[in-house]
């Protein structure tokens, strides 16, 4: 396993697909999937609008982005407030080049699974790769995708994922969640998504064909990976 700071639990909410032998049935569940604990939760947003108790408040008017360099330099003259802040942020004011925007490093994408135990796979994809599955699993098994990722320049706030998987062109399955908002720091972190479990039967069989992607909640977008798994008969 690569080395970085793990995701620690958390509330957040996770909306799942129906990816099971039955490949026409859909489900929703609210679940809770790991969130990172170096970081300030966020309460979900609706229309840009501050949300209280589930309800949004309108006219909300959020202030002026700044930049963690900034950040630090309003109290640079307070040195133990200083430490504390680079503490907190898990940075020290070396590393910021005052950029406003934060950006979203994805280093690489795993697979653990009780069939095939772990693999990892460097992001971006190699050419080489290109075109093969990313993983091969036998039907029944259980698995959960890892992501390992740096954030750079700012925090990012509500980092969220949806994962979409297709076969022969029809959709299957859909699965939604928060990560959650993280400060850079020089570690990696790392993030493992909820267990899911592979279908089973003659017609679960095959190739299946998925997308990954990850947004901020200023709807940008930091990844998206189109790749492809295969699932086999159990022996």
């Amino acid at each position: 396993m690569e080395s970085g700071k793990k995701a620690e639990a958390g509330p957040s909410t996770t909306t799942r697909g129906g990816f099971d032998g039955k490949l026409e049935r859909k489900r929703e569940t609210t679940e809770n999937p790991p969130v990172e604990a170096a970081f300030i939760d966020d309460d979900e947003e609706d229309d840009g609008d501050v949300v209280d108790n589930g309800v949004p408040v309108a006219g909300f008017v959020p202030g002026p982005l700044l930049s963690l360099k900034e950040q630090i330099e309003k109290d640079k003259e307070d040195d133990s407030l200083r430490r504390w802040k680079e503490k907190l942020l898990g940075c020290v004011e070396s590393d910021l080049n005052g950029q406003l925007e934060p950006e979203v490093k994805f280093h690489s994408i795993g697979i653990i699974s009780d069939d095939i135990g772990e693999k990892n796979t460097p992001l971006p994809v190699d050419e080489s790769q290109s075109g093969r599955p990313l993983f091969v699993l036998r039907e029944g098994s259980r698995y959960q995708l890892k992501l390992t990722f740096s954030v750079l320049h700012n925090i990012v706030s509500g980092l969220v994922y949806s994962n979409t998987v297709w076969k022969g062109g029809v959709q299957v399955d859909q699965s939604k969640g928060m990560l959650g908002t993280f400060a850079p720091q020089r570690e990696p972190y790392v993030h493992t998504l909820e267990e899911d479990t592979a279908p089973s039967g003659v017609l679960a069989r095959g190739t299946y064909s998925a997308k990954l992607k990850f947004e901020d909640d200023d709807r940008r977008c930091h990844m998206e990976l189109k790749y492809s798994f295969e699932i086999k008969k159990r022996s």
